[in-house]
């Protein structure tokens, strides 16, 4: 057995406990070892390397370097381990290599259980004899304790629902303020850490309670739905974060979501948003408002991508905090109507080319002569003069605001 144990990173859906448990069960083992959830993505993982520093061919197997980089193992591995009762099983269960399979490894499997329910599985990668007996029962009640924390994180995502879904929808003022005590009281610890939020709109059910279980996102700390518009939904999530400067757990989730959402159930085109990063939650509300307004801005703008941070949209931070009336300026009305659409994007993208009428004549493909034609159009339907800096300024605002 080696005893350099090498924690490389991990990916959390909670506290540091786990990585720590898994620590404990590699240095038992002596073995490389990989924490997944019963859907098989990734919550945390430590690496044993050799006393030269070189890595061996365990900590190298494909199938694990997969799930390690991509945080999640897929269908048709999955497919493959469920197929040795590891979902049924109650201890460790011995699956040989299977190069076929692309199992070059040989591994064995840890059912992570709290009061009989399966809820994730550590794997260990082993080469024969592999541990005793007296080592697996050990690692066993390491597992145990595993169990136990993801049964409270479960427990508590699904309890912290109602909390969530309060402050997002409270009143600004003392209603939300409220709110907010309320879920910091339910969080604990926890919701004192870095966090940011995230919006995928619209979300394709009409249930409230239809939404994803915030034990499958890692990284999620709860999950509810929000009214959207006059008569749809959209998905919150509060997600916990590292570091400020890396949403990256945020984005996954966003994701993770948006295919959830645009599979067969969805209706139509949907995307996220993510809010700038906080610590605790007494900017839950203002979070909130930036992670849905960088939704609209990407649902306006496909150029934000299907998921958009509230960093990147640009002008539409100042955009989306106008009322949704401010968009339909009395000089505007008219060019906005569905009758000269094509005027309206030949101003917007006249205006987004800084008024050069080259650049505006190549984007849309069409001669300068006819590009000139529809400015004054423009202009004798709004009143406005495309030469004035606050005339264009108006109509700028107007042309995005609409999007919106």
């Amino acid at each position: 057995m080696r005893e350099n144990a090498r924690v490389v990173d991990v990916f959390k859906p909670g506290r540091g406990d786990y990585q720590e448990l898994v620590d404990e069960i590699s240095a038992l083992l002596g073995a490389p070892a990989t924490l997944e959830n019963r859907d098989f993505e990734l919550i945390a993982f430590a690496a044993y390397d050799s006393d030269d520093g070189e890595f061996d061919e365990a900590t190298l197997d494909p199938v694990r370097t997969r799930s390690i980089l991509t945080r999640r193992s897929t269908a048709a591995v999955r497919t493959w381990f469920e197929g040795f009762g590891i979902a049924r099983a109650t201890g460790p269960v011995r699956i040989p290599p299977t190069p076929e399979a692309g199992v070059y490894t040989g591994r064995i499997c840890l059912p992570v259980r709290h009061r009989g329910v399966v809820l994730g599985y550590v794997w260990l990668l082993v080469d024969e004899p592999g541990p005793s007996e007296a080592q697996l029962s050990a690692a066993m009640q390491v597992a145990a304790r595993i169990g136990a924390l993801l049964a409270d994180e479960a427990q508590a995502g699904a309890d912290l629902t109602r909390e969530l879904r309060a402050v997002l929808t409270a009143e600004p003022g003392w209603h939300q303020e409220a709110a907010v005590a309320e879920l910091r009281t339910a969080l604990g610890a926890r919701g004192e850490g870095l966090h940011t939020v995230v919006c995928v709109a619209p979300w394709p059910s009409a249930d409230p309670d239809d939404a994803p279980s915030v034990r499958t996102i890692p990284a999620a700390t709860a999950l509810c739905t929000v009214p959207w518009g006059t008569s749809g939904q959209s998905l919150a999530l509060l997600v916990r974060l590292r570091s400020a400067d890396v949403p990256a757990p945020a984005l996954t989730a966003a994701a993770r979501l948006l295919r959830e959402a645009e599979g067969p159930r969805g209706g139509g085109r949907t995307a996220a948003g993510v809010a700038g990063a906080r610590h605790g939650l007494a900017e839950l509300g203002t979070a909130w408002q930036e992670a849905s307004a960088s939704a609209r801005a990407a649902l306006a703008e496909p150029r934000f991508g299907p998921v958009a941070q509230w960093s990147a949209i640009g002008p539409y931070r100042l955009l989306a905090s106008l009322p949704p009336e401010a968009a339909h300026d009395p000089a505007v009305r008219v060019l906005l109507s569905p009758s000269h659409r094509e005027l309206a994007r030949t101003a917007e993208v006249f205006l987004d080319c800084a008024g050069q009428a080259g650049r505006t004549a190549a984007e849309l493909g069409i001669h300068r002569q006819t590009l000139y034609y529809r400015l004054s159009r423009v202009e004798q339907l709004t009143g406005l003069d495309l030469d004035d800096g606050e005339d264009r300024l108006l109509l700028h605002m107007a042309l995005k605001g609409a999007r919106l």
